[in-house]
């Protein structure tokens, strides 16, 4: 990284800084106690350790390490099973892009519970960075006898040709009224469609521009991602996203030792901790070493495609050249890599 930037950086950190001081202030006499106590835990200290860690990406990669194996220790003695945490760094000439084919999707949700599980997502409180919309499929309603006929008569109105209406009561083509949770005995469910959302991966995204601290950012590949020891919590990402994929930790993640995914990475499925912002990063972790996210391999129609943007024989692009495709709330001008399409 440039001087310049690791200027900026330093710059626009202050607070954090002063408020890290500030912490090691009030730990004062809880660090003396961990030097001399024979007794101190390895996840205490690590945890002050942490604490004090400077940004991901400033750091020198003699730092990266240390770092890096401080949360090995720490996990592999929480969890009781040996934990790895990458940091493979992103791949030069690709940018990520995802496709998914809307006509073809069923609402089972596979792909949220593979998510679940690979990237270690509490379970109590539950947290899913993959949402399925169910919405009903609406009928053609212009008719005389579904059509609105305005204010009745009583109202004072209906004397002076006074009208609301002259539109449809009732959905036409598909209703905006989308349900979140939903649970039929099964799927697909007749005149149900059904719409995933989650992280766009913008390539203008509004969460990295609201982030005081820069703990989210974009990388090379596209993919933005979140450093959560620099999260500050503070939620700004969460309400400037227009998508509503980005999750809160308001609580310590409940993760079970027998359901924790060790194969992890500093920047994807690493555990969180409360008080931190977390959200889909394309399964980082599998991407960075040429494999699919787990979502996409999950999907039992085969509705999710995922490939390198800049590759012209990559299946995403054929999508894009073949198909009648859109991305979700384009008038936001964030210029999502995630598209959806129609047979």
């Amino acid at each position: 990284m440039s001087e310049d930037k690791r200027e900026l950086f330093d710059e626009q950190d202050d607070g954090k800084k002063e408020s890290r001081r500030d912490f090691l202030k009030k730990l004062g006499i809880a660090a003396a106690a961990t030097a001399a106590a024979p007794a101190a835990t390895t996840a205490k200290a690590a945890s002050i350790a942490e604490h004090l860690q400077g940004h991901f990406e400033l750091m020198s990669d003699e730092q990266k390490q240390k770092a890096i194996a401080r949360l090995e220790e720490r996990y592999s003695e929480q969890f009781g099973k040996q934990t790895t945490v990458a940091d493979t760094p992103a791949p030069d000439g690709v940018l990520f892009g995802y496709a998914l084919n809307i006509s073809k999707c069923i609402g089972c949700r596979r792909c949220v519970e593979a998510c679940v599980r690979e990237n270690n997502q509490s379970r109590d409180p539950a947290i899913q960075w993959i949402r399925v919309l169910r919405m009903d499929k609406g009928k053609l309603t212009f008719d005389q006898e579904h059509l609105d006929k305005g204010y009745p008569s009583s109202s004072g109105f209906g004397d002076h040709g006074i009208q609301s209406g002259g539109h449809a009561k009732k959905p036409v083509g598909i209703s905006g009224d989308a349900e979140h949770y939903y649970n039929p005995e099964q799927v697909p469910e007749d005149g149900a469609f059904y719409f995933p959302v989650q992280c766009q991966q913008c390539e203008k995204p509004a969460c990295v521009k609201a982030c005081p601290v820069r703990a989210t950012y974009r990388d090379p590949n596209g993919i933005v991602v979140i450093d959560y020891n620099w999260c500050i919590g503070c939620r700004m990402c969460q309400l400037a996203c227009p998508y509503w994929a980005r999750r809160f930790n308001w609580g310590e993640p409940v993760l079970p030792n027998e359901d924790m995914n060790p194969k992890t990475h500093y920047l994807g499925n690493r555990p969180r901790m409360v008080g931190v912002m977390e959200k889909c990063t394309f399964c980082l972790q599998r991407v960075r070493d040429g494999r699919y996210p787990a979502c996409v391999e999950a999907c039992p129609v085969g509705a999710r495609k995922f490939g390198n943007l800049l590759d012209p024989e990559s299946e995403v692009r054929k999508v894009l050249a073949t198909k009648q495709v859109f991305r979700f709330k384009e008038e936001f001008s964030t210029y999502p890599k995630f598209f959806y399409y129609m047979d």
